[in-house]
Formats: C-alpha cells, sequence, structure tokens
C-alpha cells in the first residue's frame, strides 16, 4: 500500500470528509483534555476516573465512519502505532497507581475501511506467571505501551512489537512481544525467539528503575538490539532492581521468519540515536545510573 507523504494517509483509503472532520477534532480535544489529567492528575482516584472517561470518549470517537483515516497526531499522551502494512493500528497507554505500579490499557484498530472493529486489550499481568513461555490472546494481555511495529511477512506473517511496561518502585521492564492474527481475532506471543538457552514466546526484560536500557530495531540488518543487563557483583544476581547496561550489546537476529540471539553485538557501525522507547514520567535524567562494564 502507498502512502502520502504529506498527510500520512494510504492510498486506496477514503479520507475524512468535512462532516467527519467536524465531529472528530473536537473529540480529539477532549481526549488530549482527558490524557493530560489521567498523567497529571495527583489523585490516585481522578487518574483511573478520568481514564474510565477516556476509553469511552476514545471509543464513541472510533465510531465516527472513517475514523481509521484520522491520525489523532495532536493526542500525545498515549501511543499510537499503525502497522506497516496498513492492516491495523494499536492504541496503547498506562496509568499510575498510587504505589508506583502500572496498569495499562489498550485497543487495536482493525483497517476495515468500514464498520468499526475493535479489539480491547485487558491488561492481566498479575495473572501470567510465565510471561516468556506463555501465548495468550486480547483478554489476557501481558500490558505494555507500544513504540515500534515490526512486520514479519511469510506463509504464517506475524508482528514484533517493541514496548516499555514499566513495574513497580524498584524495576522497570521492556517487553518485546509477538502479534499475529487468528481467525481475525489478536494472538499475543510466539514460539520465535531462539537461543540464548531456551526457545521464547516473547522476551521481558527488568532492570533498576534509575537505569535506562536501549531497545530498537535496525532494519538495515534485520536486527532488534538491546543493552545487555548486568548485576554489579555476584550477590545480586537475584536482584533486577540492581541490573543495568554493562556497555555491551545483545540482540536478535532475523533468520528464517525466526530471530536468533546474538551476543556481544559490535555497535560501531550500527547507528544509535537516542532510544525510542517511552520514558518513566517520574525518572529525571540526572538519577539514571551510569551503565557497568560486564566482567
Amino acid at each position: 500500500m502507498l502512502w502520502c507523504t504529506v498527510c500520512g494517509t494510504a492510498f486506496g483509503q477514503r479520507f475524512n470528509s468535512p462532516d467527519q472532520l467536524a465531529k472528530l477534532r473536537p473529540m480529539q480535544d477532549s481526549l488530549i483534555k482527558l490524557g493530560r489529567q489521567v498523567v497529571n492528575n495527583e489523585s490516585d482516584v481522578e487518574r483511573k476516573n478520568a481514564n474510565y472517561t477516556f476509553i469511552r470518549t476514545l471509543v464513541s470517537t472510533l465510531k465516527i465512519p472513517n475514523s481509521y483515516a484520522y491520525n489523532f497526531d495532536s493526542l500525545k499522551t498515549i501511543s499510537i502505532m499503525r502497522s506497516p502494512d496498513n492492516k491495523f493500528r494499536i492504541f496503547s497507554w498506562f496509568v499510575m497507581n498510587e504505589d508506583g505500579s502500572y496498569r495499562f490499557y489498550g485497543a487495536i484498530q482493525m483497517n476495515t475501511g468500514g464498520k468499526l472493529l475493535l479489539h480491547p486489550l485487558e491488561d492481566q499481568t498479575p495473572f501470567i506467571n510465565s510471561a516468556e513461555d506463555t501465548i495468550t490472546d486480547n483478554k489476557k494481555w501481558l500490558g505494555a505501551q507500544y513504540y515500534k511495529i515490526i512486520h514479519v511477512a511469510g506463509t504464517n506473517p506475524y508482528y514484533v512489537l517493541l514496548g516499555w511496561k514499566g513495574n513497580n518502585v524498584k524495576t522497570t521492564k521492556k517487553v518485546i512481544e509477538v502479534l499475529s492474527f487468528k481467525n481475525n481475532a489478536p494472538v499475543f506471543g510466539m514460539p520465535v525467539f531462539t537461543g540464548n538457552k531456551r526457545m521464547r514466546d516473547r522476551v521481558v526484560f527488568e532492570y533498576s528503575r534509575q537505569a535506562s536500557m536501549l531497545l530498537r530495531y535496525v532494519p538495515e540488518q534485520n536486527l532488534i538490539v538491546f543493552d545487555h543487563l548486568a548485576a554489579p557483583d555476584g550477590k545480586a544476581q537475584m536482584s533486577p532492581e540492581m541490573y543495568g547496561g554493562d556497555l555491551s550489546y545483545d540482540g536478535y537476529q532475523m533468520t528464517g521468519g525466526k530471530w536468533k540471539f546474538k551476543e556481544g553485538l559490535d555497535m560501531r557501525n550500527i547507528p544509535m540515536p537516542e532510544d525510542e522507547g517511552v520514558t518513566d514520567p517520574k525518572i529525571e535524567r540526572r538519577n539514571t545510573v551510569k551503565p557497568r562494564r560486564r566482567n
């Protein structure tokens, strides 16, 4: 599918009419206001009430005919990612709980060209015991806020999602998720990550909340690259809150439809812009720790 480089809309997809825009723009304004309340309200109850209203408003907005063609460019408090093949887009965001943990919310809007087809995502993280070895659906979602979608074409096409997961006052998580569709319904997880001791359905990283972690896709090399996380010494091996980057990098590289683990990557030939992931709103740059070298 071709794209208009000016407006970001796919050719073959109908543009919003003036009447539709007259409905969508004020709805976006309401979502912007509510989104700020979800992020900025001091009270836990106020944040959650604003979020419930945000969800209802978003669903009402997406029911407007041809809403898929509207980009919501001014809505900055949530992530809205279109798949590279333009078959769907994912809305994802979080609400911070009073104890410093997070609950994630989201929905997948399919590009039907007509009536709304929306798959709500229900964060069931506390009830998923082995996250890297579990295949789930949209009603048992390992919540995250996504910032990258990678399309893997083939006989059984799927999508790889990079996301920020937050966690609690001690640690942060990031995730490499897999999304596919079966009978037009979303499926999360797939055994496509090989090496590094075992096959995984997804990859979850956990590290100190005071640290930062690079997790990004390098399309020129079909490579997902990330910081190697390590503890400062052997005594802290079982303490994720002590883990941080050690100035070395590992990755997963696409080979035959699967992602093969690569250790100790030479990053000198790979462009390294700032991590495009979501930043924990409670962390300031001055609080980040200096990465440790791997022993």
